[in-house]
């Protein structure tokens, strides 16, 4: 270990992320790969929810006793009743609006205002995407699936912006 003149310890000088004075720079970084990470997992979430989504619409009945009942028994049923496709389905959204809090969480204790703003965005696009896709099993109607596919291009959106913006932060 060397001591250098202004008192600080520095283990291996060639490197700069030990030294103390850096140890914020490298924590920003650090928060920026998780981000960059949840990010990217939204993102191929997404892609994945939007096949499902595809292929319930087109491929899958949703029972007459899922119609008429609300959105969250609509919900409620379509994860325990079926169609397995759209279990999946609700199950994968589900999980997406975990991921799209922890990527919003995430952008917020970076700093960075414009992964703020698009990490908001998608979260609110994804709830709003939950929240059609009840709709649609509740009332069948097709708007709400159009509604459901636009958010998910919205959100998706979102996230390819998270990407683009944090790889410029890396140096």
């Amino acid at each position: 270990m060397a001591a250098e003149p202004q008192g600080r310890v520095v283990t291996d000088p060639t490197s700069t992320a030990s030294s103390p004075a850096n140890a914020p720079a490298a924590s920003r970084r650090s928060g920026i790969d998780r981000m960059r990470r949840a990010s990217f997992g939204a993102l191929v979430a997404l892609l994945i929810e939007y096949g499902l989504g595809i292929g319930v619409n087109l491929f899958v009945n949703v029972p007459d006793a899922d119609h008429n009942s609300g959105m969250g028994a609509a919900f409620g049923k379509a994860m325990s009743n079926g169609p397995a496709a759209l279990a999946v389905h609700a199950g994968v959204g589900l999980l997406l609006i975990v991921n799209a809090v922890v990527v919003l969480v995430q952008a917020l204790t970076s700093r960075l205002r414009l992964a703020a703003v698009t990490s908001a965005a998608g979260l609110l696009c994804v709830l709003g995407a939950a929240f059609s896709g009840a709709t649609f099993v509740d009332k069948g109607q097709n708007s709400a699936s159009m509604t459901m596919a636009v958010l998910t291009g919205v959100a998706l959106f979102c996230y390819a912006l998270n990407l683009f913006t944090l790889g410029s932060h890396e140096h």
